[in-house]
């Protein structure tokens, strides 16, 4: 009864929807992200590993310095099943690692199909070149 009565104010906009659905945190905690791209288009391919972090059902990884070319940051939500809809964006390391060779410091973005379980994640990038991200649960 008092589930329905916080799920009606969530609707009606008088009550806060996070306090009715809490986050399920199945994934909190640090893991390691490794991100792979393939040889495409001309481009040369890559793989990088960094960290990353899900806190209240959100991932979010990092590598590099924000506004230095070769930075990348990856976030986005995990849901109860596992599913998971990522947006990867970042600028340009080298230019023979780009499709069409973009200078360094040129701006990108992706989105990245995901699905995580107990220690592990996988997903795929939707848009552009062919690339692959896993993810291990640290510790």
């Amino acid at each position: 009864m008092v589930s329905r009565v916080l799920l009606t104010l969530c609707l009606l906009g008088t009550w806060t929807c996070a306090a009715a659905n809490p986050p399920h945190r199945h994934f909190d905690g640090s893991w390691t992200s490794v991100l792979s791209c393939a040889n495409a288009k001309g481009a040369l391919g890559y793989s990088f590993e960094f960290p990353a972090t899900i806190r209240d059902d959100v991932l979010h990884a990092e590598k590099g310095t924000p506004g230095e070319p070769g930075w990348l940051q990856i976030d986005g939500v995990i849901g109860a099943d596992g599913a998971a809809s990522l947006y990867a964006k970042g600028l340009v390391g080298a230019a023979p690692y780009a499709v069409g060779e973009r200078p360094a410091g040129s701006a990108y973005g992706y989105h990245i199909d995901a699905r995580f379980a107990a220690a592990s994640g996988s997903g795929v990038r939707v848009e552009g070149r062919p690339c692959s991200v896993t993810f291990t649960r640290r510790g």
